[in-house]
């Protein structure tokens, strides 16, 4: 039995079940059509196991659908993480292009909101630094290379999680991997699928991170600000989702490292971590980046 049909029966789908490839990163995707309803069946990576919690995943994909935030979450094996998801019809996949659009990064900014303030909370934490750690550890085992600096910007991240710590704000249920893929937006509201790295977490994370994803500029920053407080942000948090900004290309540099260790064919990981290294140094070499950490203690 194939791949596909294996995982088609798994999920009770008839073994005829017409269906059609979707893109994904680290996961295979295919549209699933059955009579008149479409929905979506993730098939999870090789090696993806290591490091995501598909049980913390299920919980989160279930709480974030009942907020009204994800698709539906129709099947979930938490052995594995194979998933089915409602189609989100009429929806279009976002990218950098479309959040160009200042609607559309408001409605992302709303979403967000409504995923901090109304989800029922996620079974674990997610834990930036230790996921470093243990990042560096699995890297490490692998007898993979870091990019060159890495070390030397690991010390200047020690002050932004100084910094952070030194005014921690309540943990929320965050997704914490909001690619611009991740959005589907059906011009009236943005739903965020995909909660592989979710936990409750500091609600800035997010921000920062689509900041950072969509290669948002000044006037897209101040619209998603704008629309998840209702209001001008506060100097402190916008101070907090600048320094996640540099946080979250730190931790997707090693990410990408250890996606180069395990041979993943789907992309050129080692690119994209050294892309994601010279981002995160060049954001914490600026004089912008100081005066953004000194809001956030408020020294």
């Amino acid at each position: 039995m194939s791949e596909i049909a294996d995982a088609l029966a798994r999920a009770g789908f008839p073994a005829d079940t017409h269906t059609t490839r979707l893109a994904g990163l680290t996961n295979v995707n295919h549209l699933v059509e059955l009579d008149s309803e479409r929905f979506v069946l993730r098939v999870p990576g090789a090696g993806t196991s290591e490091f995501i919690d598909r049980r913390a995943e299920a919980v989160a994909a279930h709480s974030a659908a009942a907020a009204g935030v994800n698709a539906e979450v129709v099947f979930f094996d938490d052995r594995d993480g194979l998933m089915v998801t409602r189609f989100v019809e009429g929806a279009a996949t976002m990218n950098a292009e479309r959040f160009r659009d200042l609607d559309a990064v408001a409605r992302a900014g709303r979403t967000f909101r409504r995923l901090h303030t109304t989800a029922a909370p996620f079974s674990t934490d997610f834990q930036l630094f230790p996921m470093i750690d243990d990042y560096k550890r699995l890297i490490a085992e692998k007898g993979a290379t870091l990019p060159d600096g890495y070390e030397h910007l690991q010390a200047e991240a020690d002050a932004t999680r100084r910094a952070l710590e030194a005014g921690a704000r309540p943990l929320v249920p965050a997704h914490c991997d909001p690619l611009c893929e991740n959005f589907l937006d059906t011009g009236e509201r943005m739903y965020l699928i995909d909660y592989e790295y979710s936990g409750n977490n500091d609600p800035m994370w997010d921000l920062g991170d689509l900041s950072v994803e969509g290669q948002f500029g000044p006037d897209q920053e101040a619209a998603l600000l704008r629309s998840y407080f209702g209001a001008e942000p506060p100097a402190a948090e916008v101070g907090r989702m600048v320094a996640y900004k540099a946080m979250c290309d730190l931790l997707w540099t090693l990410w990408g490292v250890l996606q180069h260790a395990n041979g993943n064919p789907i992309d050129d990981f080692w690119a994209y971590a050294v892309g994601r290294f010279e981002r995160c140094a060049t954001l914490m070499s600026s004089s912008d980046y100081a005066h953004h950490l000194a809001n956030i203690t408020g020294e």
